[in-house]
């Protein structure tokens, strides 16, 4: 019985191997939206994870929301005044390659949630076929 068990519980494991997580592609009025939440978790800022959801449409960033999260509100209005829209119009190709300078006194938080953003454009790529 704990063969039959260990067994199935492996092809399972097999079988989701390389499949894209549940809920991270969605659609949302003609655009495709990455939400990070889950492929990036381990990613964190000051307090925490920084998910967002990155909308695109035509193979083009068209903007980035912050989700919720637990980072001071003066470090992430810093952030999303100054960071949030460097992605917006870009090509997949040319967003994932930006390189985007962090918001000083807001460092953790600009970092995660560039690795937010970096991540998220390299699971679209991988897995929006």
């Amino acid at each position: 019985m704990r063969k039959t068990i260990a067994v199935c519980a492996a092809a399972l494991l097999l079988m989701s191997a390389g499949k894209p997580e549940s809920g991270v592609i969605s659609k949302e009025n003609g655009s495709t939206v990455i939400n990070t939440t889950t492929i990036c978790k381990n990613v964190e800022g000051y307090a925490g994870p920084v998910p967002v959801k990155i909308y695109i449409k035509k193979n083009q960033v068209e903007k980035v929301e912050v989700l919720k999260n637990d980072e001071g509100p003066k470090y992430m209005n810093a952030v999303k005044k100054k960071l949030i829209e460097a992605w917006n119009g870009l090509s997949i190709k040319e967003a994932s390659k930006k390189e985007v300078d962090a918001v000083t006194g807001a460092t953790f938080t600009s970092e995660a949630l560039i690795k937010n953003v970096r991540q998220g454009l390299d699971y679209y790529q991988k897995n929006n076929k």
